[in-house]
């Protein structure tokens, strides 16, 4: 039995939740959930308050109870919208990570979507055609529509309850002017989506998150809706109560929280949109959402069905990636990594990092040949790679900038510190397999032996490759540029 544990930083509302895997199921354990309102907390300047951090700090310290004595790999905590956006996330991130004693991951909102529809998916019955997602968080809402597991359609778009009560109902007044101007917002946002998903088509939408199950309680409390649903009449009845409140501190409706009322109007306002723009007549409600299909991927990681390898895969296709040679690379990489893993305190994490970037180190030259490590970085680094979090999509950007050429020092210090020798050390054995692998030949080079004394690192080669001169050759630049950034590389004599 696995005990597993998920937190999810959302815009509007912390979650906390805790199961139990056994043969196949989960078992949930225990809930938490909290309305921080981080977004709420973003300037103009798009700065976190203090008072919005202290909020986030005083949950998580609820939190961390519950994940004490969780291994390190059964538990994640991911950030979403608000900590994307934020300048300044950084700042509350390491101030978390020190509460928590666990990293803390920012997705990307594709991402996002992505585990939303998992969580979703296996939370709903086996319904044979396609489904469409709908999740309004904080900050931002996530569209998806798939089949059964897998998703086809992914897209993350800038609006959710907590921005649009800030823009367009700052003063607390509630209004149909106000109502329509968010309404046309979220409209406008759908219009980069629409077609595509209505083209598309779906069997069963449904909705995930806070405002949707807010809704459905609401109508069904008034009788406006059968139970779990949300009908376009229903919401239009909905959406006439809300405007007699004229303002959010009045609003008070059966089935509503008190602590979500202020948001409500908004939420109100971005679903009504996105019934038009998708030409809805009904939505039934899900309880599955993040942070169920951050438990549900974790089960899946390392695995066969790790969709990170999927990713990898697709960009190895899409770019046209030599794979054969990346494959050399890579064997080569591994059994250098293999032979210094237990000194240097690396672990089965950094292996599949250091695995990935050699299968992705070329796919810069997909734009130009000419500084392609670079190019390689910043496709990684900016790509939407389902699966993977941007401080691991950084990271794996790092490896492919850093594996030829002068060691890139710069990109190194602008890392969070903790990382750094880590990924240094890393990025010191691609470039060595990259090396050991120039000639392109149809084998990796294998069988030279690594060791390594501090960061101080001595190669010595088989008797096959020790008299072959570009090999021998390549290894004394790289030795070269490595006593340039201020490691040591020694080449044994025998």
């Amino acid at each position: 039995m696995l005990k597993l544990a998920a937190i999810d930083l959302g815009s509007n509302s912390f979650h906390l939740l805790l199961a139990n895997h056994q043969a196949g199921q989960l078992q949930v354990v225990a809930k938490q959930g909290e309305k921080v309102q981080l977004a709420a907390g973003l300037d103009e300047d798009g700065m976190l308050s203090e008072e919005a951090m202290e909020r986030a700090l005083n949950c998580l310290a609820q939190f961390a109870p519950f994940i004490d004595g969780i291994e390190a790999d059964h538990l994640r905590v991911v950030g979403t919208n608000a900590l994307r956006a934020a300048h300044n996330s950084e700042e509350l991130i390491e101030r978390a990570e020190a509460l928590l004693g666990h990293p803390i991951e920012i997705i990307a909102g594709r991402e996002e979507a992505r585990l939303i529809y998992l969580g979703a998916a296996h939370a709903l019955a086996d319904v044979h055609g396609k489904r469409l997602i709908v999740d309004i968080g904080g900050g931002s809402t996530e569209f998806i529509i798939g089949e059964q597991f897998e998703p086809q359609l992914l897209e993350s778009l800038h609006m959710g309850c907590v921005a649009y009560t800030k823009a367009f109902f700052q003063d607390g007044e509630i209004s149909e002017k106000r109502m329509r101007r968010a309404e046309l917002a979220a409209r406008s946002e759908l219009a980069s989506i629409q077609r595509t998903y209505r083209e598309m088509g779906w069997d069963d939408p449904v909705g995930s998150s806070g405002t949707i199950k807010a809704a459905a309680n609401v109508l069904e409390a008034h009788g406006w809706a059968p139970h779990g649903v949300v009908t376009r009449e229903g919401l239009h009845k909905l959406r006439a109560a809300l405007l007699e409140f004229k303002r959010l501190d009045k609003v008070s409706l059966p089935g509503l929280k008190s602590d979500r009322a202020t948001v409500f109007p908004a939420g109100i306002a971005i679903l009504c949109g996105v019934f038009e723009a998708l030409g809805l007549e009904q939505m039934r409600y899900s309880d599955g959402a993040l942070r169920e299909g951050v438990l549900f991927d974790l089960i899946g990681r390392n695995t066969p069905e790790d969709s990170r390898l999927s990713a990898i895969e697709s960009l190895q296709r899409r770019y046209g990636i030599d794979t054969r040679h990346a494959s050399n690379v890579r064997d080569t990489a591994l059994q250098l990594f293999d032979q210094v893993a237990g000194d240097w305190a690396l672990g089965a994490t950094s292996r599949q990092l250091l695995s990935w970037a050699a299968d992705l180190h070329e796919v810069g030259q997909a734009i130009s040949h000419s500084q392609f490590h670079r190019h390689g970085a910043y496709l990684l680094e900016h790509s939407d790679l389902l699966g993977f979090s941007r401080p691991e999509q950084r990271a794996l950007a790092f490896l492919v900038r850093a594996h030829r050429r002068k060691f890139p020092k710069n990109e190194l210090a602008a890392l969070p510190e903790p990382q750094q020798p880590r990924l240094a050390r890393l990025a010191r054995l691609l470039r060595m397999a990259v090396m050991l692998n120039h000639s392109r030949s149809e084998a990796p080079v294998l069988g030279m032996h690594l060791s390594a004394e501090g960061d101080d690192l001595t190669l010595n080669l088989t008797e096959e490759y020790r008299d072959h001169s570009l090999i021998n050759d390549d290894l004394s630049q790289e030795s070269e540029l490595q006593k340039a950034a201020g490691m040591t590389l020694t080449l044994a004599d025998s």
